[in-house]
């Protein structure tokens, strides 16, 4: 049993070994393990809350490697799948001097998008406490289809559903198609992240709380803006407010949203009534803003996702 299903795909980052180049100028490449559902069952477990990842990786070195990645990391395999028919997704990651992101993406078909209904491990849900995804796995079938049945399990057995709509524009058809696709996945949420980025995509509005109003449903507890450097806006349907971030030397910003995750999801676990208790929410944000600044001070995302003390550290030193 898993307190976390993070459900989804499972890729290979290659990171340039400099920044402030292009992909056609990086002279070398790191390969580092990603993927944002995997990120965050691997940030979850980092501190200490037990989670399982469900996805397909290709049975291929990729694939092996991804898996003894979550394995070394204490996360639980039994629903991850294999795939003799496309490898596993890779994507190759420019960045920018301050750490910022370009991506290319090689997965035309990868093994995560052909996994099926049929491959979704529903005892493993029914016996979670919440159900983590992101839209990628909402752009094609069989891995749509598979990712509605499973949030329907989820939402029938009660799990808490956490949402990471992780706009990728270049890997769907269309801008139009995305914001449909990235809906769909709205409606199940009990939690969902969101950058400023994305919420102006989905909402077309420049003011976060009226882009917020504009998106909301009644299932909807919580939802959190993130905003870099800032930190973050927290809304539930009672209060709002905003929480200041951390400053830290940024080598790579990949996977800080999911390193932010992580460190929230195991904040509603461990509080449960901090969705009514904004005190207790606000604590809740300093942590999950740790978490996610912690993840950019090295490269490759899981790589750089924190432990508890490493948090803990950087909220002592900023005076909590």
């Amino acid at each position: 049993m898993v307190a976390v299903v993070c459900f989804g795909e499972m890729l290979i980052d290659f990171i340039p070994t400099i920044s402030g180049v292009s992909l056609i100028d990086a002279p070398a490449f790191k390969k580092t393990p990603g993927g944002a559902p995997a990120n965050v069952a691997v940030g979850l477990s980092r501190l200490g809350i037990s989670s399982g990842f469900m996805g397909k990786v290709g049975d291929d070195p990729f694939g092996h490697y991804l898996v003894n990645t979550l394995v070394a990391n204490n996360v639980a395999t039994l629903s991850v799948r294999y795939s003799c028919e496309a490898r596993t997704a890779l994507a190759f990651i420019s960045l920018t001097e301050n750490g910022e992101r370009d991506f290319s993406f090689y997965r035309n078909p990868s093994a995560d998008m052909l996994f099926s209904s049929n491959e979704v491990d529903e005892s493993t849900i029914k016996l979670g406490k919440m159900f983590h995804f992101g839209s990628i796995s909402l752009i094609v079938d069989p891995c749509r289809t598979a990712t509605i049945y499973a949030l329907k399990i989820a939402k029938k057995n009660g799990l808490t559903i956490s949402y990471d709509p992780n706009l990728r524009l270049n890997l769907w058809p269309d801008a139009k198609t995305a914001k449909e696709g990235i809906m769909y996945g709205w409606q199940y949420a009990n939690v969902i992240k969101v950058s400023e980025e994305e919420l102006y995509f989905l909402s077309h509005e420049d003011d976060l709380i009226k882009g917020v109003k504009n998106l909301w449903h009644t299932d909807l507890k919580v939802m959190l803006i993130t905003r870099g450097a800032l930190g973050c806006t927290y809304i539930t349907p009672d209060y709002y407010g905003e929480v200041s971030g951390y400053k830290v030397k940024v080598v790579d910003t990949t996977g800080a949203g999911d390193g932010f995750m992580a460190g929230l999801l195991k904040g509603i676990l461990e509080m449960p009534d901090a969705l009514r208790n904004q005190k207790e929410l606000e604590s809740i944000c300093r942590y999950a803003n740790a978490a996610g600044a912690l993840t950019t001070t090295r490269r490759g995302a899981i790589p750089g996702l924190p432990t508890q003390d490493q948090i803990n550290e950087l909220l002592k030193s900023n005076g909590y």
